[in-house]
């Protein structure tokens, strides 16, 4: 008991000074400049000593007193993770301080901490940040497992020479609160109730900007300096983590700190800036932490010192280290780093009405790896079919997007397509007028800034041929505005932009159809496997890959094109000796494309290599990216070099693409090697090497006399990716198990209509299989044999109406022929033993049965929408796949809309035309018709069964299927046989009770609709009244019934 009075004695002395004189200023800069320094007349217990009074004294424990909202005797424990042993001598031992922040007494006289101005501000959980969800702060998960003291009743009746029991039996649930609140934010203008961004809106605003933050003025005037150097940026960054550099470590305060415990598991201490909740990591170990916070969502941005704490004492006792906000990484602006072989894209998008009434879209993407920019516009309908088309092809990993400005159609179309991939796209929405500048001030922004410098006329070049320039402009405003808030200056002044096209001059195809057909993602978990992409990705560099990507989007329309990638490929499939050394060249590329986008990024760019700290790690960066350039170009240049000595092969590529001089006085030959001499001098051994300051100066020179050949490099690097692709077709054409054949692309002419010695579309297939339908469960496909329009042998009807069982491969010979088209016009061989096409301009499919619900579009609607775009824009060249339309209706409307859909396309559009269905009665209402093909998916019963069960034979057969045999397949599902037997009966008793409904469909399988067309000409002559007739009239109608005539003789003829 004595023990216990002389240390309450000693701390209950008074302190030597008072709050009042104690200064605001920063003192000294050996410890970090949030640091406070403690008076030398306190002691280091003066702050806690309250902690220790008994409930019943009668004295009042001393308030505490903190200058600027500092103190250095907070700090909790810091993990394994957070610092060196250096710091964690400049904190309290975590035993102590566990005691400390668990001996409290709600019967204190001070009421614990809340008197306190430290803990004063109330609890905040923060803005909306990516992947924010409820959080339990580390030390009450410690106080609920660890060991507390008891109540003071349970103390007062213990020995006080007995031993200090922690047990939770003996805390209440109202203190464990009171100890969690002590880790929440002590700010109360970042509290929710109260949070306010920059221009004072509130969060139920619709103008409420969440990047930025509401800090009141007389609070940032009491802050340190240290503590304004902070907020101003966090003030301007709210949906960034904000690293703040100290000294040798990089700490995260409040909402950035919760995110970092949560995220990283990161213990959380009261400390940092302004004694706030703050978490941290030691700057070898900041890239990694970095890495996984952008793969799972989050932007960050570095604080960095601009100079060491003795530059800072060289300008006076109280000044502050200076710092600066050097940059912010977000998933869509990696550089390098773990991002893969795609490209990582950033798209801006701009909305705007059209005077017809249609939907016009500007858009703006980047990628700023390879530090390329692509502007253009795309007009839309109702559907955003088009939208969806430049959202499958660019698959960005984030899109900005003006507030309160897009439609409710276009919301749902991005909704929708950013989870058609393996990871969703971030959606930013921007502040419209302000991220989103008008048009008209576009051009002038960019100038000013010196944006896009390295290339000349880039305007006239990226805006010509733009349709909509002003929505291209906007987006284009967009996308730069943002990436400067981004501090990716360098980026734009250094990058090159070039115009985009959706759509023109290619086979084109939409949103939807790119999704039901698979091309880059499947519709199980959105990978690649199962789709057209992973079929065809042989490639050996990722610069390949991505060209390949892009050729998938924009398969060739042209023959004469087509047909230069065709010899190519035929030639390499014939060379194995050519195509090993390619590979042997190929597999020693790094990605080219990248590090030539960094080196120009870097071009005339020294500011980042004059911080103190982290210069010399960026100017090893650059050391590293610059040598693997170069040494990848050597050996792009060596492998072109030896192609050009085979006059066979190098005659056929350059058709494809165009090379530079590579040799002699004036070829890039002996200017490369003149940058290899030079990096073997001045940076030998590159992993091990140690950078100095002098080669700063040594790479910049470099890079400036490299980048004067950046256009030369840059056809270097396309004829490589284009060698790659190429290769990867004739290489997919030999590990086929099955015969590939190469397409033959038959220019038609412009001539349209049914009669004799008209050149019309044409697609047949011989031999057709699915190419990678059963890849994985190692069957071997059924070949079947498609034949749509004339061919050589002469007239065949371009529709076919296929009908067939469930599950007998509908499905698949329609995949199958869409993807053979694409292929053919790809410059790729095709899975079949023959394939003779003219070219398709627009390929369009309703597939599959889905809905969506978190769009709000049920599964008829989807069905509809889909079949409005064919309808809307479908030409006598397009290829068109209606899968089992109407199903998702009542069967009469469902009927009746397949009926009429079809007549359409059969009569109007007159295109090539695969349209699947169980809707029978339409092979009785079109049995007869000239234009059209019946036929079925075979299938037959297993004689050896019982049960009759139903065998598919996945072969195109003539004629039309009976029925669709779904009872057969019911059972195949599993379903009891009661139940299928109960469903058979009622199947007959309803087939008895519609048949009459379809009667007339019967009788008038003899009679098509094109004969109703015929009738209807020739009542039409028959009415007219000879009194009516004026001069001319009655050659007319004798011409008008000599056509008919000549008309369905030319169709009996083709019919027999």
């Amino acid at each position: 008991m004595k023990r216990q009075q002389s240390i309450r004695s000693f701390f209950q002395r008074p302190p030597q000074g008072s709050a009042a004189e104690m200064s605001e200023e920063i003192k000294g800069t050996e410890t970090p400049p949030e640091k406070e320094q403690r008076s030398n007349g306190q002691s280091m217990f003066d702050s806690i000593k309250h902690k220790f009074v008994k409930p019943n004294s009668v004295e009042k424990p001393c308030n505490r007193t903190v200058s600027g909202g500092a103190n250095d005797n907070t700090n909790l424990v810091i993990n394994k993770y957070s610092y060196s042993n250096e710091r964690e001598k400049e904190i309290t031992a975590s035993v102590s301080q566990k005691v400390i922040n668990v001996i409290k007494d709600e019967k204190m006289d001070c009421e614990g901490d809340r008197g306190n101005p430290l803990f004063a501000e109330c609890d905040i959980t923060g803005p909306e940040t990516p992947g924010t969800r409820p959080l339990v702060s580390r030390l009450k998960r410690v106080q609920e497992n660890g060991c507390n003291f008891g109540s003071a009743t349970t103390r007062t009746s213990m020995d006080s020479s007995k031993r200090v029991k922690f047990s939770d039996d003996f805390v209440d649930e109202n203190k464990k609160d009171e100890l969690a609140s002590e880790m929440a934010s002590k700010f109360d203008w970042l509290h929710p109730s109260k949070i306010k961004d920059a221009n004072g809106r509130s969060p139920n605003n619709p103008l409420y900007d969440r990047r930025t933050l509401y800090i009141p003025p007389d609070v940032l005037r009491k802050m340190t300096a240290s503590q304004k150097q902070y907020w101003s940026v966090k003030s301007q960054y709210m949906d960034v983590l904000i690293f703040f550099k100290v000294g040798k470590f990089y700490e995260l305060y409040e909402v950035d700190a919760e995110i970092g415990h949560k995220e990283l598991d990161w213990k959380m201490t009261m400390s940092g800036v302004g004694k706030c909740r703050q978490v941290g990591i030691t700057e070898n170990a900041i890239d990694d932490a970095i890495d996984k916070l952008l793969a799972r969502g989050y932007k960050v941005g570095r604080v960095e010192q601009l100079e060491t704490s003795e530059q800072a004492k060289s300008r006076g006792g109280s000044a502050v280290i200076q710092r600066k906000l050097i940059n912010v990484l977000t998933p869509s602006t990696l550089i390098n780093g773990n991002i893969g072989p795609q490209a990582v894209h950033l798209l801006a998008l701009k909305e705007g009405r059209v005077d017809d009434g249609t939907t016009a879209f500007g858009f703006a993407f980047v990628d700023c790896a390879t530090l390329q920019f692509w502007v253009g516009s795309v007009t839309d309908d109702a559907s955003c079919a088009a939208l969806g088309a430049l959202l499958m092809q660019v698959s960005p990993a984030e899109v900005i997007f003006e507030s309160q400005r897009l439609s409710k159609e276009a919301q749902k179309a991005l909704n929708k397509y950013s989870l058609m991939g393996s990871a969703a796209s971030q959606m930013t929405p921007a502040q419209p007028g302000t991220d989103f500048i008008d048009y008209s001030e576009v051009q002038n922004f960019i100038q000013r800034n010196g944006y896009f410098k390295s290339m000349a006329n880039a305007w006239d070049r990226a805006l010509n041929g733009i349709v909509h320039q002003d929505a291209a402009l906007c987006a284009l405003g967009g996308l730069t505005n943002h990436l400067s808030r981004l501090q990716m200056e360098d980026a734009l002044r250094n990058g090159s932009i070039l115009p985009y096209e959706v759509y023109k001059g290619c086979l084109r195809m939409d949103g939807p159809t790119m999704a039901n057909l698979e091309i880059f993602s499947n519709n199980v978990d959105g990978g690649t496997s199962g789709t057209l992409y992973k079929y065809l990705d042989n490639c050996l560099t990722p610069s390949g890959k991505r060209l390949l990507r892009k050729w998938l989007c924009h398969p060739l329309k042209d023959v004469e094109e087509i047909n230069r990638r065709l010899n190519v490929v035929e030639e390499f499939k014939g060379r194995i000796d050519i195509m090993t050394l390619i590979a042997q060249y190929l597999r020693k590329l790094p990605d080219l494309e990248r590090f030539l986008g960094q080196i120009k990024a870097t071009s005339q760019s020294s500011a980042l290599l004059l911080l103190p700290l982290i210069g010399r790690k960026i100017l090893k960066q650059r050391v590293k990216a610059f040598v693997s350039l170069v040494k990848g170009l050597r050996v792009g240049l060596d492998l072109l070099m030896l192609l050009q000595r085979e006059d066979g092969v190098i005659s056929l590529l350059l058709k494809i693409f165009t090379l530079p001089t590579l040799s002699g006085d004036d070829g890039l030959d002996k200017f490369l090697t003149q940058f290899e001499a030079s990096i073997d001098s001045d940076f030998p051994n590159t992993q091990a090497y140690e950078v100095k300051d002098s080669d700063a100066e040594i790479l910049s020179i470099l890079i400036e006399l490299f980048m004067e050949k950046d256009n030369e490099w840059f056809k270097i690097i396309l004829a490589l990716n284009s060698i790659d692709v190429l290769r990867s077709f004739a290489t997919t054409a030999n590990l086929s198990c099955m015969a590939m054949s190469r397409p033959v692309i038959i220019p038609r002419s412009n001539l349209s209509g049914f009669g004799q010695g008209c050149e019309g579309p044409t697609l047949h297939v011989k031999g057709l299989c699915h190419p990678y339908a059963l890849g994985e469960s190692g069957g071997t496909p059924v070949p079947n044999d498609l034949c749509l329009g004339d061919n050589e042998f002469g007239y065949n009807p371009r529709t076919l109406l296929l009908t067939g069982p469930n599950m007998g491969g509908k499905s698949t010979l329609l995949r199958a022929t869409c993807l053979a088209v694409i292929l053919a016009q790809l410059g790729c061989y095709v899975l079949c033993e023959q394939c003779v096409l003219s070219p398709v301009d627009i390929i369009f499919t309703r597939l599959g049965a889905t809905d969506r619900i978190m769009t709000g579009e049920s599964t008829f609607l989807i069905e509809c929408t889909e079949t409005a775009s064919v309808l809307q824009s479908a030409s006598q060249d397009s290829l068109v796949i209606l899968d089992e339309l109407g199903r998702g209706t009542s069967t009469f409307d469902g009927y009746a809309i397949a009926y009429a859909v079809f007549r359409h396309l059969l009569e109007k559009v007159n295109c090539r035309l695969l349209f699947a269905t169980h809707y029978h009665p339409l092979t009785k209402e079109f049995a007869t018709h000239p234009h059209i093909t019946l036929q079925h998916m075979a299938c037959t019963f297993d004689s050896t069964s019982t049960n009759q069960q139903l065998v598919f034979l996945y072969r195109l057969t003539s004629g039309a299927c009976p029925e669709s045999y779904g009872m057969q397949v019911a059972l195949m599902a599993g379903i009891p046989n009661k139940v299928v037997e109960a469903a058979t009966k009622a199947a007959k008793g309803m087939k008895t009770k519609l048949a009459v409904s379809f009667k007339s469909s019967e009788r008038r399988a003899e009679f098509s609709t094109l004969h109703e067309e015929w009738l209807k000409s020739v009542l039409a002559v028959s009415k007219v009244e000879d009194h009516k007739l004026e001069n001319g009239d009655e050659d007319d109608l004798f011409d008008t019934l000599f056509c008919l005539w000549h008309e369905i003789k030319s169709s009996n003829q083709k019919v027999k």
